[in-house]
C-alpha cells in the first residue's frame, strides 16, 4: 500500500521511499512476471483466459482431494491449455495455424463445461460460486469464436 508524502517521497508498506526508486521498482517488477512482452498479451482472449484459469484453480481447490488426479488435474490442464494456446497461438505466422491453435483453446473451453456438468451432478460446485467462472467461460469461448472467424485483409 502506497500513501504519498509529497511530490518527491512515499510510504510503501511502513517505508520512506524515493518516488524515482518506486518508479524503478515497478518497473522491474513488471519483467518478474514474464520476461516477453509480445502481441499475445494485448489480446483481450488472452487477458480473460488468465482470469478463467485463476478461477478454475479456485474452484478446483474446493473440490474433494479424492478427484486430485481425475478431474482437478484435468480441469486445471484444460484451463492452462485455453492461456497457452492462445499464447501460443497468436506467434504463429500463418492464419491457418495460428487458427488451429485458437480452436485447440476452444475446445478446452468445452472440455472444461463438460466436467463442470459432472461436478455439478456430483456435487462439487455446492461450495462454489461458479457465476464469475461461466461468465469468463462465455466470454472466452465468444472471443476465440471471433479470433477463429476473423477475416484477415489482404
Amino acid at each position: 500500500m502506497e500513501s504519498v508524502v509529497n511530490s518527491q517521497w512515499s510510504i510503501v508498506n511502513g517505508c520512506l521511499i524515493a518516488k524515482p526508486h518506486i518508479e524503478a521498482i515497478f518497473h522491474q517488477l513488471k519483467f518478474l512476471c514474464m520476461f516477453l512482452q509480445l502481441n499475445h498479451q494485448k489480446l483481450e482472449a488472452f487477458k480473460s483466459s488468465k482470469v478463467f484459469v485463476l478461477e478454475c484453480y479456485k474452484l478446483t481447490k474446493t473440490m474433494p482431494i479424492e478427484e486430485k488426479f481425475g478431474m482437478i488435474s484435468q480441469i486445471r490442464r484444460a484451463a492452462l491449455s485455453v492461456y497457452l494456446n492462445i499464447a501460443e497461438g497468436a506467434s504463429r505466422k500463418s492464419e491457418a495455424e495460428r487458427k488451429r491453435y485458437y480452436e485447440i483453446a476452444r475446445g478446452s473451453l468445452i472440455e472444461i463445461d463438460a466436467a463442470l456438468e459432472i461436478a455439478k451432478e456430483l456435487g462439487y460446485l455446492a461450495n462454489f460460486n461458479i457465476e464469475m467462472l461461466g461468465k469468463v467461460l462465455i466470454d472466452c469461448f465468444k472471443m476465440l469464436t471471433g479470433l477463429i472467424n476473423q477475416k484477415i485483409k489482404a
